[in-house]
């Protein structure tokens, strides 16, 4: 290859797409984990609540005829804008698991797997953008001004909407890169 001939976005599509079939296989786990460390009501069996949302966290969901609709530039830059998000959110939970649940090594061990695999899958992200020849949307502070006073009810409950959505956003990656993937077939 020579400096600047294009790259074939298939093989950092694949990439992408392996990766978020794989946390996929964990987010339910994650969830799960999370929401019995918490204690009642988060434990309780059936606990829901998809009434909680952050403002600084975009929801994954979005009707068909919309989703569909996207073009490749804005469903990368929608996932990559949640992704980006994503990890620094987990990072925050993780740091107010750490105070609030230190005695849950798995959980802990869990919410920074699910980190650093959410940056992973930004840097595919990237460089599937990039293979199309899609600008890349600068890194940017999405979390803005965090309460540090919040109650642990509160912690607790942002834990719960970051780890629900961060499987949200995985199951849609997954849905996008296959829809990627059999656009730019290897």
């Amino acid at each position: 290859l020579s400096p600047g001939a294009p790259v074939s976005p298939a093989e950092p599509i694949s990439q992408a797409y392996s990766l978020a079939l794989y946390m996929q296989k964990n987010t339910s786990t994650l969830l799960q984990t999370y929401l019995q460390c918490q204690g009642s009501p988060f434990s309780d069996p059936g606990f829901s609540a998809p009434e909680l949302q952050l403002s600084s966290l975009p929801p994954a969901a979005v009707s068909f005829k919309t989703w569909h609709a996207l073009d490749d530039e804005e469903r990368l830059s929608r996932a990559q804008g949640a992704f980006l998000a994503l990890a620094q959110h987990l990072q925050l939970v993780g740091d107010d698991q750490s105070d609030l649940n230190p005695g849950s090594p798995i959980l802990l061990a869990q919410l920074g797997a699910a980190r650093l695999r959410a940056q992973g899958l930004l840097g595919n992200m990237a460089a599937i953008m990039t293979a199309l020849g899609l600008p890349v949307p600068p890194e940017e502070d999405t979390l803005g001004l965090v309460p540090f006073g919040a109650s642990a009810f509160e912690r607790k409950c942002r834990g719960y909407v970051v780890t629900r959505e961060y499987g949200h956003w995985t199951d849609r990656a997954v849905r996008d890169l296959a829809l990627l993937k059999a656009k730019y077939p290897g």
